[in-house]
């Protein structure tokens, strides 16, 4: 009976290690989920857009500025882990209408952008360069960061880096670490390579931030937004939606009602 105990331990001991490794080498199929297009891809959307092309460090990253009416600013739009530009540009629509232009970006791999993302570093360093490039054409005290979901994170650090007029978190998470050990506790968060520590971007952060999360959000609980809250300057906002889950919150009335109210404080 003794071996036998012992050689189950041993095979769970086996698959348990399998388990974790297989998390590890493949945490960026995990995390990132992205649809490619073709470069001959035509978009094709309501608004009037530009697309663009900026070159960074071995790739080259697609995005679409979608214009508004006399802008009276910028947003800077990170969006979720899956799909790419054809998908996320049908929201483009709830911020023109709202007087702003808005920049949405494939993170390398997706869409039409080139490249793998192989470490955190790499796609904090993608984001900072495109942000260098896009002030060229607008003053920072005139862009607002956007970040959703996978983009929340990285929008928090880039928010940080930098000095934007607001950032916008729609269903952040309080970091990756904090997340996975909510959904997979078996798991050790040592091995965890992607940490996007929006919590401490955040605390780094000293511009004005303004959070959305849905009670029925089942992906990125509104837990996670209450412990950011924990952590707020004076100035910053939790917005929370009733009945929104964690998709599409650019399409909720509530939301569009609230951020038009912040925009026009801005």
């Amino acid at each position: 009976m003794r071996k036998l105990i012992l050689v189950i331990v041993l095979i769970l001991s086996v698959v348990y290690v399998g388990l974790c490794s297989l998390l590890y080498f493949n945490q960026e199929s995990i995390l990132f989920v992205p649809a490619k297009l073709k470069s001959s891809y035509v978009f094709e959307f309501r608004e009037p857009f530009e697309e663009i092309d900026i070159p960074v460090k071995d790739a080259s990253l697609n995005g679409l500025l979608f214009k508004a009416d006399s802008a009276k600013g910028l947003i800077f739009y990170l969006h979720g882990n899956g799909g790419s530009l054809a998908g996320w540009g049908q929201i483009a629509g709830t911020y023109t209408r709202l007087g702003y232009d808005i920049f949405m970006l494939d993170y390398r791999g997706y869409g039409k952008s080139s490249g793998t993302i192989e470490s955190q570093q790499h796609i904090y360093d993608d984001n900072q360069a495109v942000y260098n490039e896009i002030k060229k054409r607008y003053n920072e005290d005139s862009i607002i960061i956007l970040g959703y979901s996978i983009g929340s994170g990285l929008a928090a650090k880039l928010a940080s880096d930098n000095h934007p007029k607001l950032l916008i978190l729609q269903a952040p998470y309080y970091n990756l670490a904090h997340l996975m050990k909510s959904k997979y506790p078996f798991v050790p968060t040592f091995l965890l390579k992607y940490r996007f520590s929006t919590n401490e971007h955040l605390q780094a952060s000293k511009v004005p931030v303004v959070i959305f999360h849905g009670d029925q959000d089942f992906v990125i609980p509104l837990e996670s937004s209450l412990m950011l809250q924990k952590n707020f300057k004076t100035n910053d906002t939790l917005i929370i939606l009733k009945g929104q889950g964690h998709n599409n919150i650019s399409d909720n009335y509530k939301y569009q009602f609230e951020l038009e109210n912040i925009l026009k404080t801005q």
